[in-house]
């Protein structure tokens, strides 16, 4: 009888419902832009090495390469605009959502061309992103 009684008080904790605050899903060390910056230094570089190239094969590998780098371009800075940063980070920095909208934009453009100067661009936006990030979390 005694252990009935025990696995009925630990099913209520399972089943009972409990309220949680948290800023982001798990603790916040888990942000951070440079995954994005390290994805968009990939896709620059496959740009270039794509230019600098007369090998066909080569050429098409490094498309490839960049446009999967690009993708996951996209995803990173998906996951910390819809992840981290939150209502009040908004309010300090009413450019965010323009600013990311801009950097997934180019990195989908970035998908497209070869164009060295677009990578370049795709980085300056991360770069803004990760200022503003490492300025929040100093607050």
């Amino acid at each position: 009888m005694h252990l009935t009684s025990r696995l009925l008080t630990l099913l209520d904790r399972f089943s009972s419902p409990m309220t949680v605050h948290a800023h982001c899903d798990l603790p916040c060390g888990v942000y951070d832009p440079a995954q994005a910056r390290i994805e968009a230094d990939s896709v620059k570089g496959c740009m270039e090495k794509f230019n600098a190239s007369d090998d066909e094969v080569f050429k098409a590998r490094a498309i490839s390469i960049k446009e999967e780098r690009a993708e996951l371009v996209k995803h990173h800075l998906w996951v910390l605009w819809t992840d981290y940063f939150k209502p009040d980070h908004l309010a300090k920095y009413p450019e965010l959502h323009n600013l990311f909208w801009t950097a997934t934009k180019t990195a989908g453009e970035a998908k497209k061309t070869t164009d060295v100067a677009v990578g370049e661009r795709l980085l300056e936006q991360i770069a803004e992103i990760d200022r503003i990030f490492w300025e929040t979390k100093k607050g």
